[in-house]
């Protein structure tokens, strides 16, 4: 098989060193308010989505997941039923079940993966391929139409939660299946003369190839991986000479495919790119698997693209809640400084795929930059995908919602829903949600050489080791309601190393004291990071102190949407007006620059939650009558009291209006 241009022969060293996330196994998080949603994972979501997947839930969406499984493997009969990708529901939820086992053995719930393991080797035809589409419905169609088909991509998520499987319980069962799947894709893909020169429509498999490599140290799979990559995007195009192979017919409908390349990432190779367009979450999958790739190989060409592309979606194409991907044809990247609030998709998986891509970029960089948007799109977004029952999820995250206008008479509003759903066709995103939640913890902590880097508050501990010290780190966090976080060390002995402490962007000061005494680090950041090196010994205590003031937050000028509007932020926190609070009509508010603005914390609300309070107005057009347009009406102003509540808490009190930006009165 031949490889992409400049695969790193076997046993070449990569001479850069980069850092190294503290793995699940090596942290334990007792963060009250994590642990709510992981708990809730583990009691709540990773039980209902078993029994989604399985059509056990009335008046949800079939899934059809689970008996696709048992019908491929001949345990039932019957036809295949739901999309085409639908193994991966199965494949994200043992993924779930993996990062929980980690944390705390469940004998029964691993006896249910088990079961369900077993199903999936049956299902696996000889060569190594499983999908049980093709294997039921089109088994004569092959690889025929990978732009479409998401053959590549169903496999990455079974590879993931092979590996995920294996590193929590270290039975091969799952990963061995996941082996052959690779090892088939080895023999199918590459540029022989039998061979498949292209890649999937829907990227995943790269990334997942990665964590196969790493697991299983066979050069292989990292070497497809960067095939993968580099094929991309080369002339001539792969998906536009598929479809002429195929007579240009489409999996969707009895329509002639029409290839937008931009859609797909495809329209030139990965390191041209510019700017991030196409479908989002294709977007983050690729470059999550480009950094990768480039962590393992040092190519420095694909850490260039990664920086490039992660400034283009940072800071011209990202919501103020992290969110991706501002429009619903194609759940896409529209233009740069397009961000339109109530038509926008924002699904919840895109986010997610931007905190896989931000981790990886820290892992190749450790700058504060990413950790931060990082942070912003799991505290908002993530959050926001799924209710406080962990039975009802959001797919898109709008950022101002007026249900009467999410009733089907505008087509334009059909993506939009104003409470959250209890299963989706396409339930891509609520299994994400769990295996992100449940992994929580690889996200918190990394090491490079002698530097420990803390990327996220979040109570637990970790123990770790560090030149052959071992390290034990616990933290205790008041975020996201104050921006305390305090560090407890246990050593073996003294040892000297860093701890490097990001200072969020949303902190206007900081400060750090060690065993109770002031200290200064002005002069010791380093991309973000306060980094502290010293000599360690057991019992030392560090306390970093981040101012939280409640911000008002105004978008570049060039965000048509938010002109004149404000927003409000406090620590990692994106806010909202929500009718249930501020009554109908939301557009009429206006929050003057001059009002004072209270935070107090209300225990019985949602959970319990901080609100922000203040003295706004509200236009008034009582005495306007039934004229659609008047040249000589005046709205008037009344005084009202506004309320906002955390974005991530909206839609969890019933149906109603809600909006992130207001109107500002200067």
């Amino acid at each position: 098989m031949k490889y992409g241009r400049g695969a790193i022969p076997m046993g070449q060293a990569i001479s850069k060193k980069y850092t190294k996330p503290v793995s699940l196994k090596q942290v334990q998080i007792t963060d009250q308010f994590w642990n709510y949603y992981i708990d809730l994972v583990r009691d709540v979501v990773v039980p209902y989505q078993w029994d989604a997947i399985n059509d056990r839930i009335e008046g949800a969406e079939r899934s059809g997941a689970v008996s696709n499984f048992k019908i491929a493997a001949g345990l039932e009969k019957g036809d295949f039923y739901g999309y085409v990708f639908q193994d991966t529901d199965v494949a994200k939820w043992l993924e779930a079940v993996a990062y929980l086992l980690v944390t705390k053995r469940d004998e029964a719930l691993e006896q249910v993966a088990d079961e369900m393991i077993a199903i999936i080797g049956k299902a696996q035809e000889p060569s190594g391929y499983l999908n049980t589409y093709f294997t039921i419905k089109e088994p004569g169609k092959k690889w025929t139409n990978l732009t479409e088909c998401h053959e590549l991509y169903s496999a990455g998520h079974m590879i993931e939660a092979g590996v995920a499987y294996y590193k929590a319980t270290g039975k091969r069962n799952l990963l061995d299946i996941v082996c052959r799947i690779a090892d088939d894709i080895a023999v199918v893909f590459g540029d022989g003369p039998e061979q498949i020169a292209g890649y999937d429509g829907h990227q995943e498999i790269e990334l997942a190839l990665v964590k196969l490599y790493e697991t299983t140290g066979n050069r292989k799979y990292l070497d497809i991986s960067r095939y993968f990559i580099d094929k991309r995007g080369q002339q001539p195009n792969f998906l536009e000479a598929e479809a002429d192979a195929r007579g240009r017919t489409t999996h969707w409908s009895n329509n002639i495919i029409d290839i937008e390349p931009e859609y797909y990432q495809a329209h030139v190779p990965v390191r041209e790119q510019q700017a991030a367009v196409g479908h989002a979450v294709r977007v983050v999958y690729m470059l999550a698997g480009m950094a990768d790739v480039a962590r393992e190989t040092g190519d420095e060409s694909l850490i260039e693209a990664c920086r490039r592309l992660w400034d283009n979606i940072a800071s011209k194409q990202m919501y103020i809640t992290g969110g991706i991907g501002s429009m619903a044809n194609g759940e896409a990247f529209s233009f740069d400084y397009d961000l339109p609030n109530d038509t926008v998709y924002s699904e919840t998986c895109a986010s997610i795929g931007l905190i896989f891509f931000a981790h990886r970029m820290l892992q190749l960089e450790p700058d504060s930059r990413y950790a931060d948007v990082m942070e912003r799109a799991l505290y908002n977004t993530v959050l926001a995908g799924m209710s406080r029952d962990g039975r009802h999820f959001f797919y898109v995250n709008p950022l101002e919602v007026t249900p009467d206008v999410c009733d089907g008479r505008n087509k334009n509003y059909n993506h939009v829903k104003p409470v959250r759903q209890e299963w989706f066709g396409c339930a891509c995103c609520p299994p994400n949600i769990a295996r992100l939640l449940a992994s929580l913890g690889e996200y918190v902590y990394s090491t490079s050489g002698d530097t420990i880097y803390a990327h996220l508050y979040i109570g637990g501990e970790a123990e770790l080791s560090l030149n052959g010290t071992k390290i034990k780190l616990e933290q205790h966090s008041t975020l996201p309601w104050e921006g305390a976080a305090r560090f407890e060390l246990t050593l073996e002995q003294p040892a000297a190393f860093a701890l490097a402490l990001r200072i969020p962007d949303w902190a206007s000061q900081a400060s750090v004291l060690i065993n109770g005494e002031v200290y200064s680090f002005a002069d010791t950041i380093v991309n973000g990071y306060a980094r502290i090196d010293r000599v360690w010994t057991s019992g030392d205590l560090v306390e970093l102190v981040l101012e939280m003031p409640i911000l008002r937050v105004r978008s570049h000028p060039l965000v048509k949407q938010n002109a004149g509007k404000v927003a409000l932020q406090r620590g990692p926190l994106v806010y909202c007006v929500e009718e249930a609070d501020n009554g109908a009509e939301l557009q009429q508010l206006l929050l003057p620059q001059d009002a004072e603005l209270q935070a107090s914390f209300e225990h019985n609300l949602i959970g319990g939650i901080q609100v922000i309070k203040a003295e706004g107005l509200k236009l008034s057009f009582e005495q306007w009558g039934n004229q659609l347009y008047r040249t000589n009406a005046e709205a008037g102003l009344e005084s009202a009291s506004l309320s906002f509540i955390p974005y991530y808490a909206w839609a969890n009190r019933g149906k109603g209006e809600m909006a992130v930006w207001v109107k500002e009165r200067i």
